[in-house]
Parts: C-alpha cells; structure tokens; sequence
C-alpha cells in the first residue's frame, strides 16, 4: 500500500516536471521567435537605409576638366584640393583632368567628355551650345580682367603703334581670350591688324611673358594680372616689364556645366563654389588654386566678350 501511495506521488512529479519543461520550452521558443523577428526588422531597417548611398557610390564620376592656363603638373597640383572637396560634398567622385595644350582641350570640350568644366572666355562662348555657365573666378580679389600688351622697360616701346613690324608672342594659341583675343583687339584698335607684325605662339601664357623676360619677343600679349601670378614672379624678374597698353575689362575665366546635367545638381555645383570663401577649409582651397572667390555668372555677362571676338575674328560663327 505504501509502495502504490508513493509510486502515485512519483508519476504525479514526473508528470508536473514534464509540464515545467514543455512550458519553459514554449516560452523559450516563443523569445526566439520574437529575436529572431527584431534581428529582421533591424536587418530591413538597416537595408533600406544603406541603399541612397549605395546608390550615390555607384553614380558614374563627374568629370571637371580644367583648360592648360598652366602647365599641366601644376594645373593637377592646383585643383586637385577642389575636385575633392567637390566630390565628397556631393557625394560623388569627381574626376580632374586636363591637357597638353589647347588644341587637345578644346576636343574634350567638342566631345563634352566634361561635366564641369574651366576654361576660357573663348572656349565658353563657343560652347554655349553644350555648356551652361555657372560661375567665373575671381582673382587679387576681383571677378573681371583686361587682355594687355607687355614690353620691357628698357625697349624704348611708349606706344602700341611702335609694334608695327615687331615679334610679339602671344600665350596658348589663337583660342587664347585673354593672350591672344583681348591683345589682338587692343592692337586692332591702335590701327594694327594681323600681317602688320610678327606673330608668334608660347605653349601657354606664363611662357609668352617669361619669353618677353628673355629677350625671345618686342611685346606680349597675355591678361592684366598675368604678371602677379605666381608661376611668373618665380620665373623672372617682373620688375623690368611693364604694360604698354590694356583693354576695357571683361567677366573674369568661366566656370560651366554640360547643359544636359539636372538643374538641381547644377545649382548645387554652383552654390559650392560661390560659398567657398565663407568656410575656412574653402579658403584653403582657394589659396591653392591661386584665387580669392567665385561669382555667379549667366551666359548674358558674357556678351561683351563675343562684341570683342567678332572684331578680331569678323567671319566666326558664334552660338547661343
């Protein structure tokens, strides 16, 4: 009897011992299934929000071409600080590239392989048609320029006219606004045309002011402050040069987009660069690249440069 009693106390035990299990089993079952539902949730979550950037990393890189003012180490060495800051503010590589000469930029520029792109006056009103301009630079602390003739002090050269018959060099080539255009109408002007004296070219427009230095030319053609950069003070002494004669000044070298890219990213673009000089890390950027700030611009400012060109150039074909 006491033998029954007890084995009915056991079975009872087991019984409530394997209710315990069953019921902590479900419990635990039933936790799992909640983690593992947040770890999912979390996991979306998670999901949706690497996808903008995904998407910005996969975006195909923006390329700023920047025209041979320079020569072409130098020209990287400058903007490559911009194209950085450009990129990372937008999210997007930007790509800085530029050429040998002008002839190889202006094929780039034809071909619009540039997303932004720097150049000259010339090459902006020839382009006008693929290009939107955004903004110019601003150099020394000023958004326009003049073209200028240069002679040595010591030439005996007073004015314009003298140059009848005389080499100048002029910088880059015949699409060089500013050391060639500019000069060229300022000669134009004084009653000299093409034929009345010899032309010669440089490879860029530090290099027609260096040849002038050296004896290599009568007169230079090249802008205002081609003299103050510092690819020139280094290269020569500017004290024994002197200008013989300048332009009306002109909005300063433009800055464009293609004018397929989205409105929005262009304004972007342009708001970068005109904010620049607020933000000390931009400051910094624009010491590099030899300038003080950038202005807006809009195609309309760029008109009294196409009066100039169709002056010196009367049969060119210029578009809108």
């Amino acid at each position: 009897m006491t033998r029954g009693i007890k084995g009915a106390r056991d079975a009872r035990q087991t019984l409530a011992d394997t209710r315990e299990r069953s019921s902590a089993g479900t419990a635990l079952a039933g936790r799992r299934h909640v983690m593992l539902g947040l770890l999912a949730t979390l996991g979306l979550s998670l999901a949706e929000r690497s996808i903008p950037a995904a998407l910005a990393s996969s975006a195909a890189p923006l390329v700023m071409g920047i025209f041979p003012r320079r020569q072409a180490t130098l020209t990287t060495e400058l903007y490559a600080p911009l194209a950085a800051y450009l990129g990372r503010e937008l999210g997007r590589e930007v790509q800085l590239v530029t050429a040998k000469d002008f002839d190889a930029f202006w094929d780039g520029v034809e071909q619009r392989r540039f997303d932004i792109v720097h150049y000259n006056q010339f090459h902006y009103v020839r382009s006008a048609d693929k290009y939107r301009v955004i903004a110019h630079n601003e150099e020394f602390g000023t958004g326009t320029v003049a073209g200028a003739l240069y002679v040595r002090k010591d030439s005996g050269i007073n004015a314009i006219a003298q140059l009848r018959g005389r080499k100048i060099v002029f910088g880059g080539g015949t699409d060089a606004m500013m050391s060639y255009i500019l000069p060229s109408y300022l000669l134009l002007e004084a009653g000299l045309k093409p034929g009345d004296y010899e032309t010669v070219f440089s490879k860029n427009p530090p290099n027609s002011l260096i040849s002038l230095y050296h004896g290599q030319a009568d007169a230079s053609g090249a802008g205002d402050i081609l003299i103050d950069l510092p690819v020139v003070r280094n290269a020569m002494d500017t004290s024994t040069v002197t200008h013989l004669g300048m332009t009306e000044r002109v909005l300063h070298l433009p800055w464009a987009v293609r004018k397929d890219m989205p409105q929005a990213l262009a304004a972007r673009i342009q708001a970068l660069l005109v904010e620049l000089p607020a933000r000390e890390e931009g400051r910094a950027i624009l010491a590099r690249a030899e300038m003080t700030g950038f202005g807006e611009a809009r195609d309309a400012d760029y008109d009294p440069h196409r009066r100039i060109i169709r002056k010196v150039m009367p049969s060119i074909d210029l578009p809108r």
